[in-house]
């Protein structure tokens, strides 16, 4: 009988066999008649010794006759008949009959042809093998089924897999003789034993006896730790019960080793792959629900004279159920006893769902120079796998990453008003690219992306190792922005409709922190009906029908009016939510950079003799040139859509403020310009009011108006720009190319991959409720529909390289070059938090990522000439940011110091300029008057009934002039759940797993990077409790905390995750 699914070269152990005459074993007896029925379970051990024709007797009773006809099956028999004719012919006799099941081939080559799932009783013997233990290795081998086109599999069975038939009586092998014969279907020697019958000799080159059985072939110990999915899926309960019963049935989980020494020269010398190995005790192996991880044990026989080390090791799944493959982790490795570890992490669907089987590698970095020859083609197919082939709907199990334009945020079919412009791809609209998901088109509009419905939000597409872990905080967040988008916001917009829906005073917005808001009838029902159980909780933290309580901000937890003052409003700009606009001023009046063509004279109408009094004694320029004034200009960003922004329920400005820097080191506010489109057209220019500090009377409501007409400019450009396009828009294409062009065995992928975790997913889930046509940004800040278009329009300024915090710096004129201080600069306001922070933080970055880059790059030319380096780098500027690709600014990839830059900027942008724009969000701006993001009616003119309102009811007026209930529950609701860190948060300077990587010396460099993280940690502390550093604390007594690296879960307002995570 012949082995068909041997892939290893036995021409070491033929050169040491001396052919000898066959020895004729004794014809075994077959079972008595009332086993020959028996049913054939691999988990049945007791067995009785059953001859090999009852045996596949058994196998052929026990397919149903539609499993036989499809699987074309063909037993080769035992004297080995050379013959096509002879093998059909015999296969036809009793006791086997195949012709009455299968019918009479259309020609005698047709079996042999077609390699139609072959069957045989069959196994190799390695060297340290004994015959006797064959009698527990028997199995029932299939070969070439990926030419069947998943013809066998509705019963399961694909390549790579063995049925093992355990058989109860071993030493009925122990005399006999297996030999050493050429398999012409295999084009390899393969071991054969001979029960009952002689060998064909010109097939025959040797045999090998018990004797001859104590060489090279070793056990190699391996342990799984995977999370199954019943574990994982609340909606899967039948999971473990569909899986038990396939481990019943045989189909269980395998892995086969791979050599990284030696080739095989039948599969363009790929790495040779071992011997099967299984999963052991899947059934009885309880998995602990405090973590969900599950350890599994797994033999594997490994012949290392002849295979080497291993460096992969495929994996399939023949389970009903995906799961989540963590690690592998092999112990004693010959031949030097070593231990290896295969870093996982990833969905392993069944079978049927992939193309090719899955394969891993160790946790060693190599160069595609480097790579060891049998890995490489390995390599390749890995990374083809993963760019896909552009068609078709992506499903749930692909793993392919690609690109599209954000033409997915519109809903034309649902109505006229959901139609949005396409972004990106135009010089219009330009814009990061996305991931595909290859939706079909809607039928309103071909250009634009079909939207999957609400409730399936969780599901849009990104690759299934994007998605958020299960049972941590991350999936409880998302469920929650779901509930709020698809339950709570219609059922609020249902309940405010007709009716005022405005806070009447302050107190009326702290009763949200202190008391709750009561839900409006008939909606808590709902709630209850449409959200699960589990999540309720988490969404609402609260109890009773007051669900819309929320935890008190950090901006008025210590002083409730602190808020309120000049000095608060200025500190954060240098210390608050959006700390990256400020900018120091240069030319006065400041001047803008429109088109005056198109929109005519734009400069400000801000005087010095209005200011002049607040300079302490200096004049304009010279309080210019001793770098003492300050602008948060947001007109140049906002007037070009201010005339249609206003259009719709918003009514706001485009606004310029003036600071003055105090010698105690905090900013005061000098004046508001706030500034419309003129009514004659824009080309006319802009009508401008300018407005200054009072402190009683209308006159302080009045400033106090202005200072939330710059609050709500600030408001949606933070959320817009600094927030969603710098950080999640732009950080997604470096994710796809990286996933596409670097191996995870490239030292790139390993240092940049933990910087890259959730940032799709969150990305997807914010494109089908967030920031979509009709999401809860559109109706929660002023741009309103506008908004993603506004983005658009912005995106054409950014520059990559200006994202690195002192190229940023300079470029808003907040910091000088000057080498004898800190870092290469000096900052024009010493007393700047994000910036003191921000800077170690990078020096941090910017160390690690040389330490880590210059082990694995010698030379320039070593970047030069790297293939996937130069691919990754030129996809991800011509494709990824392919609205870009002709900016002069990008680095060229072409020495160390440019990989090292872009390395820094990257880790940058999706850990520490993210946690500074988005963790403060609900500390700074869960309380809307602080933080209002919409204002709905123009400031008062004198002589008008609202100018008089001001004297009588100022609060009422500001009130009803900001953020409404509606959008302030919807706001503050979403704004919570995304500042909240998830348990399983992974911070700057940690991995997931010690074992990340093999090379010492890389581990020793991020040790040092983590207590260079620590001690910054205790700079940031000292620093907030130094009493001379106004800025660090303010009038709300609130440390800037936002850059400390590390945090508990939670709603901390501090932490540095690795990721853009939420």
């Amino acid at each position: 009988m012949g082995c068909c699914c041997d892939q290893d070269d036995d021409v070491e152990i033929l050169r040491h066999l001396n052919p000898s005459p066959p020895v004729h074993s004794p014809p075994l007896q077959p079972p008595p008649a009332d086993h020959s029925t028996a049913i054939l379970s691999p988990m049945n051990s007791h067995f009785f010794a059953l001859s090999c024709r009852d045996i596949l007797r058994l196998i052929f009773e026990h397919l149903s006759i539609p499993d036989l006809a499809r699987s074309s099956c063909v037993c080769r028999l035992w004297h080995s008949v050379a013959s096509d004719q002879e093998i059909v012919a015999g296969a036809f006799k009793a006791p086997w009959k195949v012709k009455d099941v299968v019918g009479k081939p259309s020609s005698w080559s047709f079996w042999r042809d077609n390699c139609l799932g072959k069957f045989a009783i069959s196994h190799r013997i390695l060297r340290g093998d004994s015959l006797a233990s064959l009698a527990v290795k028997y199995s029932v081998q299939v070969t070439d089924i990926k030419r069947l086109n998943n013809m066998m599999s509705d019963h399961g069975i694909y390549s790579r897999e063995r049925l093992l038939i355990p058989i109860g009586n071993p030493n009925i092998l122990i005399n006999s003789i297996c030999y050493i014969e050429m398999d012409a279907i295999a084009k390899r020697e393969v071991a054969v034993l001979y029960l009952d019958g002689i060998p064909m000799t010109q097939h025959l080159y040797g045999k090998v006896t018990s004797e001859q059985g104590m060489s090279s072939v070793q056990k190699i110990l391996g342990e799984v730790v995977l999370m199954k999915s019943n574990v994982l899926d609340f909606d899967d309960f039948n999971a473990s019960l569909l899986d038990t019963l396939y481990e019943f049935v045989g189909k269980r989980v395998s892995l086969q080793l791979v050599s990284a020494i030696h080739g095989d020269p039948s599969n363009e010398l790929r790495g040779k792959l071992g011997e099967e190995a299984y999963l052991e005790e899947w059934i009885t192996t309880i998995t602990p629900l405090t973590t969900g991880e599950a350890t599994f044990k797994v033999t594997f026989d490994w012949d290392e004279e002849h295979m080497g080390i291993p460096g992969a090791f495929f994996i399939t799944n023949h389970h009903h159920t995906q799961f989540y493959l963590k690690s592998l982790t092999l112990q004693h490795v010959p031949p030097h006893g070593t231990t290896l570890f295969f870093p996982c992490n990833s969905w392993i669907y069944p079978s049927h769902r992939y193309n090719k089987d899955r394969i891993f590698f160790v946790n060693q970095s190599y160069l595609p120079s480097e790579t060891p020859e049998p890995l490489r083609k390995f390599r390749e197919d890995e990374l083809q796998s993963l760019r896909g082939d552009g068609n078709g709907e992506l499903q749930e199990w692909d793993r392919v990453y690609d690109y599209a334009l954000y033409n997915d945020l519109a809903d034309p079919d649902k109505a006229p008003q959901y139609a949005r412009p396409v972004l990106g791809g135009s010089t219009t609209y330009p814009y990061p690219r996305r991931g595909r998901t290859g939706r079909p088109p809607t039928k309103s509009d071909p250009e634009t992306e079909s939207r999957i419905p609400l409730v399936k939000s969780l599901n849009v597409y990104v690759p299934r190792d994007e998605r958020f872990g299960h049972l941590k905080l991350s999936d409880f967040l998302a469920y929650a922005l779901k509930a709020v988008s698809q339950v709570i916001k219609p059922g609020l917009e249902e309940y405010f409709e007709g009716i005022p829906g405005e806070f009447d005073s302050l107190q009326d917005v702290l009763d949200l922190y202190e008391g709750g808001f009561p839900v409006p009838e008939g909606l808590f029902e709902v709630i209850r009906e449409n959200i699960a159980a589990p999540f309720l909780k988490e969404i609402f933290r609260t109890d009773g029908e007051r669900l819309f309580k929320f935890p008190l901000p950090q901006v008025i937890k210590e002083d409730k009016s602190a808020w309120r003052t000049d000095e608060e409003f200025g500190r954060e700009m240098l210390a608050g939510l959006n700390p990256v606009i400020i900018r120091r001023l240069q030319d006065f009046p400041p001047r803008s950079k429109l088109d005056p063509k198109v929109y005519g004279d734009q400069k400000s109408k801000i005087t010095e003799e209005q200011i002049i009094h607040n300079l302490d004694g200096l004049t304009v320029e010279e309080a210019i040139k001793k770098n003492r004034l300050f602008i948060l200009d947001h007109h140049d960003s906002l007037m070009p859509y201010l005339r249609r922004v206003n259009t719709t329920s918003t009514k706001t400005y485009a606004s310029r403020t003036i600071l003055f820097l105090q010698e105690n080191g905090t900013l005061k506010p000098l004046a508001i310009e706030l500034s419309l489109p003129n009514l004659q057209g824009d080309e006319f220019g802009v009508v401008s009011r300018v407005f200054f500090p009072a402190e009683q009377g209308v006159g302080s409501t009045i400033w106090q108006l202005a200072k939330a007409y710059v609050a709500v400019n600030d408001s949606g450009y933070h959320q817009l720009i600094s927030h969603w396009l710098n950080t999640h828009a732009v950080i997604e294409p470096f994710v796809i190319a990286t996933n596409r062009q670097l191996s995870v065995l490239h030292p790139v992928f390993k240092l940049l991959h933990p910087h890259f975790r959730d940032t799709m997913n969150i990305n997807a889930f914010a494109r089908q409720i967030l920031i979509n046509a009709g999401g809860i940004l559109e109706a929660t800040v002023f741009p309103s529909k506008y908004a993603m278009e506004m983005s658009s329009v912005l995106y054409k300024d950014w520059a990559f390289h200006e994202q690195a915090p002192p190229t940023d710096l300079i470029k808003r004129g907040m910091a000088i070059e000057d080498s004898n201080s800190p870092h290469g600069l000096r900052l024009v306001i010493e007393d700047y938090p994000y910036a003191v922070d921000g800077l170690e933080i990078w020096s941090a970055i910017k160390t690690w990522v040389t330490d880590y880059c210059s082990f694995y790059y010698k030379t320039d030319e070593a970047v030069r000439n790297d293939p996937e380096l130069q691919s990754w780098w030129k996809e991800l500027r011509e494709e990824g940011h392919g609205d870009k690709k002709d900016e002069p600014w990008w680095p060229k990839m072409q020495n160390i110091e440019d990989l090292i830059d872009t390395c820094a900027i990257i880790i940058w942008i999706a850990s520490a300029l993210h946690a500074a724009v988005n963790f403060g969000q609900y500390p700074y701006a869960g309380y809307l008057p602080n933080r209002p993001t919409i204002s709905r009616k123009f400031m008062p003119e004198e002589g008008t009934p609202e100018y008089k309102e001001l004297e009588t009811n100022p609060e009422k007026v500001f009130l009803r002039t900001i953020t409404a209930q509606l959008q302030t529950l919807l706001g503050i609701a979403s704004i919570e759940i995304l500042s909240r860190h998830s348990s399983d948060e992974v911070y700057l300077g940690q991995r997931d797993s010690p074992k990340w990587t093999a090379d010492k010396e890389v581990l020793d460099a991020f040790e040092k990077f983590g207590k260079k993280l620590a001690e910054i940690e205790d700079g940031i502390t000292k620093r907030n409790e130094d009493l001379t550093l106004r800025n660090r604390v303010g009038p709300v007594f609130m440390p800037y905390t936002l850059l400390y690296p590390s945090s508990e879960e939670g709603l901390t307002g501090k932490g540095i995750p690795n990721s853009v995570s939420i």
